[in-house]
């Protein structure tokens, strides 16, 4: 009896990373009406499945439970529909890019996302990404957060796809060892400041994007400082 409960409690969180394609499928369909606050709402909950199924599959020993069943690979394939094939479609729906430019940075996106995802050395062993971690999902809701010109956005996306290939450390929210208690702080505080961006629209107001400014260069400099330590 507990063992059967403990394979449906097993199959339970299976389904719930399996819901993340789910959202990424209608995210899709919202973004052909250019319903753009629904796809971003999507993306979001997709991104707050991703972040405690993990850890509910570790609690549970899942792998012991349904040997068969690689919460692995369904993870990796959820995560490249929500992280990559979303934002890239809407790259080329959404008219944020200037002329000729959307199908090429769709073009890049996915390419290099796809080296991405099939590097065995892409995390540390202390929770850190090696090379861009293909978070197109949040770089394109930055586009729509900040009213970025479409030939910056452009130069934006070259660049990250660049830094795909470049063994530079990039920190991971819920992983990374050090400086728990800030990274939380910075990682909830940008979470509810997403929320009212998806809720009163796009662009969002100022102080909503100076937030996210903050956010992206903490992070970005905490993965910098990471690197510099190994180094030193």
């Amino acid at each position: 009896m507990i063992q059967l409960r403990r394979k449906w409690i097993g199959i339970s969180i299976h389904l719930l990373t399996a819901s993340g394609a789910l959202c990424g499928l209608f995210a899709l369909h919202f973004a052909v009406r250019e319903n753009w606050q629904a796809v971003f709402a999507l993306l979001g909950l997709a991104l707050a499945i991703d972040g405690v199924d993990g850890w509910l599959a570790r609690r549970s020993m899942i792998k012991a439970v349904l040997p068969r069943f690689s919460g692995h690979t369904l993870d990796l394939v959820v995560d490249f529909l929500n992280y990559v094939v979303v934002p890239g479609f809407v790259i080329l729906e959404s008219g944020r890019l200037g002329a000729g430019q959307a199908e090429p940075a769709a073009a890049m996106i996915v390419l290099s996302s796809l080296y991405h995802f099939a590097d065995q050395s892409s995390k540390t062993a202390d929770g850190y990404f090696v090379g861009f971690p293909a978070l197109w999902n949040i770089v394109v809701f930055y586009f729509f957060v900040i009213p970025i010109p479409g030939n910056w956005a452009f130069l934006i996306i070259v660049l990250f796809c660049a830094l795909t290939f470049v063994p530079m450390t990039w920190l991971h929210p819920f992983r990374s060892a050090a400086g728990k208690a800030p990274v939380l702080f910075v990682t909830v505080t940008w979470s509810l400041a997403s929320l009212y961006a998806v809720i009163t629209g796009f662009p969002a107001p100022v102080a909503i994007q100076a937030v996210f400014l903050i956010a992206a260069f903490g992070f970005i400099a905490m993965g910098v400082l990471r690197a510099l330590k190994k180094q030193g």
